[in-house]
């Protein structure tokens, strides 16, 4: 049991640092898309790279984050049967639910991404714009690396609904806030 809860505080670890550090990518795209609009408009000129920038930023961000997104738990779920149950029967919804409907969506959408990915690299693929951003296989990695944060985080649930179903939701650490 004490197995089970130092794995779900080591993947909310990554999760949270994860998560925190790419939240300042939203920023960064904000600020990115800010200056291609007064660059267009105001200089008259663009540059494509910037503005591939800012969709990069905000796909980094959107990917990324997600783990830390479950995490604290701000992904969508149907209340009406979530929250009038008791913090046992939460945790079967937990697992079931990550089980049945995320571990099989994440297995589809790796298997399916990794020959996208490997050829990108294989090629050394850029974007198809000219002056564009270089290493466009960099951001189609970023699938990959969602699969796996998003994962990691679905074992962490279901390692903290075991403990709380096996009744030592006390081994827990409290539950993290994205404030």
């Amino acid at each position: 049991m004490r197995a089970l809860a130092g794995f779900v505080r080591f993947a909310e670890a990554v999760n949270d640092v994860v998560g925190r550090t790419v939240a300042y990518f939203t920023l960064a795209t904000v600020l990115i898309c800010a200056t291609v609009v007064i660059i267009r408009y105001v200089f008259e000129t663009g540059f494509i790279w910037l503005q591939e920038l800012y969709v990069w930023t905000h796909a980094a961000a959107f990917m990324l984050g997600a783990g830390f997104t479950l995490m604290v738990n701000r992904h969508v779920r149907v209340d009406i049967l979530y929250a009038t149950r008791s913090e046992r029967t939460r945790a079967w919804l937990d697992l079931l639910s990550t089980i049945v409907f995320l571990f099989p969506w994440l297995i589809v959408l790796w298997y399916y991404a990794w020959p996208y990915v490997a050829s990108s690299w294989a090629l050394g693929e850029e974007s198809p714009q000219v002056g564009g951003m270089p290493a466009l296989y960099l951001l189609k990695s970023v699938i990959l690396a969602f699969c796996v944060l998003m994962g990691l985080q679905g074992l962490a649930i279901c390692a903290r609904s075991l403990l709380v179903i096996g009744g030592r939701p006390d081994l827990l650490p409290p539950l993290r806030s994205a404030e």
